[in-house]
Protein backbone atom coordinates (compact mmCIF):
# COMPACT_ATOMS: atom_id res chain seq x y z
CA UNK A 1 0.00 0.00 0.00
CA UNK A 2 1.39 3.38 -1.01
CA UNK A 3 1.27 6.24 1.46
CA UNK A 4 0.74 9.89 0.64
CA UNK A 5 3.92 11.68 -0.39
CA UNK A 6 4.45 14.68 1.90
CA UNK A 7 4.74 17.89 -0.10
CA UNK A 8 3.60 16.39 -3.43
CA UNK A 9 1.76 19.58 -4.29
CA UNK A 10 5.11 21.40 -4.36
CA UNK A 11 6.46 19.27 -7.23
CA UNK A 12 7.08 22.44 -9.20
CA UNK A 13 9.75 23.57 -6.70
CA UNK A 14 11.79 20.47 -7.59
CA UNK A 15 11.29 21.20 -11.31
CA UNK A 16 12.44 24.82 -10.85
CA UNK A 17 15.55 23.61 -9.00
CA UNK A 18 16.20 21.34 -11.95
CA UNK A 19 15.72 24.14 -14.47
CA UNK A 20 18.17 26.36 -12.57
CA UNK A 21 20.70 23.50 -12.58
CA UNK A 22 20.27 22.99 -16.34
CA UNK A 23 20.68 26.72 -16.99
CA UNK A 24 23.78 26.96 -14.83
CA UNK A 25 25.26 23.85 -16.46
CA UNK A 26 24.69 25.19 -19.97
CA UNK A 27 26.21 28.57 -19.10
CA UNK A 28 29.24 26.84 -17.59
CA UNK A 29 29.80 24.98 -20.88
CA UNK A 30 29.28 28.04 -23.04
CA UNK A 31 31.32 30.45 -20.89
CA UNK A 32 33.67 28.45 -18.62
CA UNK A 33 36.18 31.24 -17.91
CA UNK A 34 33.40 33.75 -17.32
CA UNK A 35 31.58 31.28 -15.07
CA UNK A 36 34.66 30.90 -12.88
CA UNK A 37 35.29 34.65 -12.79
CA UNK A 38 31.65 35.33 -11.89
CA UNK A 39 31.70 32.71 -9.12
CA UNK A 40 34.82 34.25 -7.60
CA UNK A 41 33.49 37.80 -7.98
CA UNK A 42 30.12 36.91 -6.42
CA UNK A 43 31.85 35.24 -3.51
CA UNK A 44 34.17 38.23 -3.05
CA UNK A 45 31.29 40.71 -3.13
CA UNK A 46 29.21 38.60 -0.77
CA UNK A 47 32.03 38.12 1.75
CA UNK A 48 32.90 41.84 1.66
CA UNK A 49 29.31 43.01 2.14
CA UNK A 50 28.60 40.38 4.78
CA UNK A 51 31.69 41.50 6.68
CA UNK A 52 30.66 45.15 6.53
CA UNK A 53 27.15 44.38 7.75
CA UNK A 54 28.47 42.16 10.56
CA UNK A 55 30.55 45.08 11.84
CA UNK A 56 27.60 47.47 11.49
CA UNK A 57 25.49 45.00 13.51
CA UNK A 58 28.14 44.89 16.22
CA UNK A 59 28.29 48.67 16.53
CA UNK A 60 24.50 48.99 16.58
CA UNK A 61 24.37 46.37 19.33
CA UNK A 62 27.01 48.30 21.27
CA UNK A 63 24.60 51.26 21.44
CA UNK A 64 22.27 48.96 23.37
CA UNK A 65 25.18 48.01 25.66
CA UNK A 66 25.39 44.54 24.13
CA UNK A 67 28.91 43.45 23.35
CA UNK A 68 29.03 41.47 20.16
CA UNK A 69 32.77 41.35 19.54
CA UNK A 70 32.35 38.04 17.66
CA UNK A 71 30.48 40.03 14.98
CA UNK A 72 33.43 42.42 14.73
CA UNK A 73 35.81 39.50 14.26
CA UNK A 74 33.42 37.87 11.78
CA UNK A 75 33.19 41.15 9.92
CA UNK A 76 36.96 41.54 9.72
CA UNK A 77 37.32 37.98 8.41
CA UNK A 78 34.57 38.60 5.84
CA UNK A 79 36.14 41.83 4.64
CA UNK A 80 39.56 40.19 4.37
CA UNK A 81 38.08 37.22 2.49
CA UNK A 82 36.28 39.57 0.12
CA UNK A 83 39.40 41.61 -0.55
CA UNK A 84 41.38 38.38 -0.92
CA UNK A 85 38.95 37.14 -3.56
CA UNK A 86 39.60 40.23 -5.65
CA UNK A 87 43.37 40.34 -5.00
CA UNK A 88 44.04 36.59 -5.44
CA UNK A 89 41.19 35.21 -7.56
CA UNK A 90 43.03 31.97 -8.45
CA UNK A 91 43.55 31.04 -4.79
CA UNK A 92 39.92 31.92 -4.13
CA UNK A 93 38.83 29.80 -7.09
CA UNK A 94 40.66 26.75 -5.72
CA UNK A 95 39.17 27.35 -2.26
CA UNK A 96 35.67 27.70 -3.72
CA UNK A 97 36.21 24.57 -5.78
CA UNK A 98 37.06 22.67 -2.61
CA UNK A 99 33.95 24.06 -0.93
CA UNK A 100 31.82 22.94 -3.90
CA UNK A 101 33.45 19.50 -3.73
CA UNK A 102 32.59 19.07 -0.05
CA UNK A 103 29.06 20.42 -0.65
CA UNK A 104 28.47 18.00 -3.55
CA UNK A 105 29.76 15.06 -1.51
CA UNK A 106 27.65 15.83 1.57
CA UNK A 107 24.57 16.61 -0.55
CA UNK A 108 24.99 13.27 -2.29
CA UNK A 109 24.99 11.40 0.99
CA UNK A 110 21.75 13.10 2.05
CA UNK A 111 20.16 12.36 -1.33
CA UNK A 112 21.02 8.67 -0.97
CA UNK A 113 19.49 8.66 2.51
CA UNK A 114 16.36 10.37 1.16
CA UNK A 115 16.10 7.85 -1.70
CA UNK A 116 16.39 5.00 0.79
CA UNK A 117 13.62 6.51 2.93
CA UNK A 118 11.36 7.20 -0.08
CA UNK A 119 11.60 3.66 -1.44
CA UNK A 120 8.40 2.71 0.41
CA UNK A 121 6.52 5.81 -0.70
CA UNK A 122 7.28 6.13 -4.43
CA UNK A 123 8.20 3.63 -7.10
CA UNK A 124 11.60 3.77 -8.80
CA UNK A 125 13.30 6.07 -6.35
CA UNK A 126 16.48 5.26 -8.27
CA UNK A 127 16.39 8.75 -9.82
CA UNK A 128 17.13 10.37 -6.48
CA UNK A 129 19.64 7.64 -5.59
CA UNK A 130 21.40 8.16 -8.92
CA UNK A 131 21.45 11.91 -8.29
CA UNK A 132 23.03 11.25 -4.90
CA UNK A 133 25.65 8.95 -6.38
CA UNK A 134 26.40 11.53 -9.08
CA UNK A 135 26.84 14.21 -6.40
CA UNK A 136 29.22 12.02 -4.41
CA UNK A 137 31.29 11.16 -7.49
CA UNK A 138 31.46 14.83 -8.53
CA UNK A 139 32.63 15.78 -5.05
CA UNK A 140 35.31 13.09 -5.00
CA UNK A 141 36.55 14.04 -8.48
CA UNK A 142 36.83 17.69 -7.48
CA UNK A 143 38.72 16.82 -4.30
CA UNK A 144 41.17 14.56 -6.13
CA UNK A 145 41.99 17.01 -8.95
CA UNK A 146 41.60 20.52 -7.52
CA UNK A 147 44.23 22.19 -9.68
CA UNK A 148 43.89 20.03 -12.79
CA UNK A 149 42.81 23.12 -14.62
CA UNK A 150 40.10 25.32 -13.20
CA UNK A 151 38.53 25.55 -16.63
CA UNK A 152 38.10 21.78 -16.66
CA UNK A 153 36.75 21.89 -13.13
CA UNK A 154 34.17 24.48 -14.17
CA UNK A 155 33.13 22.06 -16.92
CA UNK A 156 32.84 19.24 -14.38
CA UNK A 157 30.69 21.48 -12.21
CA UNK A 158 28.67 22.40 -15.30
CA UNK A 159 28.18 18.75 -16.27
CA UNK A 160 27.15 17.96 -12.71
CA UNK A 161 24.68 20.85 -12.63
CA UNK A 162 23.27 19.87 -16.03
CA UNK A 163 22.80 16.20 -15.12
CA UNK A 164 21.54 17.06 -11.64
CA UNK A 165 19.07 19.52 -13.13
CA UNK A 166 17.74 17.05 -15.68
CA UNK A 167 17.30 14.39 -12.99
CA UNK A 168 15.53 16.85 -10.67
CA UNK A 169 13.15 17.87 -13.46
CA UNK A 170 12.34 14.19 -14.00
CA UNK A 171 11.84 13.65 -10.29
CA UNK A 172 9.59 16.70 -10.00
CA UNK A 173 7.44 15.50 -12.88
CA UNK A 174 7.21 12.04 -11.29
CA UNK A 175 6.12 13.64 -8.00
CA UNK A 176 3.49 15.64 -9.93
CA UNK A 177 2.18 12.49 -11.62
CA UNK A 178 2.07 10.68 -8.30
CA UNK A 179 0.26 13.58 -6.64
CA UNK A 180 -2.35 13.56 -9.44
CA UNK A 181 -3.28 10.00 -8.56
CA UNK A 182 -0.60 8.14 -10.49
CA UNK A 183 2.03 5.87 -9.00
CA UNK A 184 4.99 8.07 -9.83
CA UNK A 185 6.42 5.23 -11.90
Amino acid sequence: MERALPGARFWWVVVIRGMIGVLFGLLAFIYPAATLAVLVAFFGAYALLDGIFAIVSAFRAAREHVRLWPFVLEGIVGILAGIGAFVAPLVTAVALETLVAVWAFVTGIFELVAAFRLRRVIANEWVLAFTGALSILAGIALLIWPVAGLGAIVLVIGAYALAFGILLIGLGLRIRAWGAGGTGA
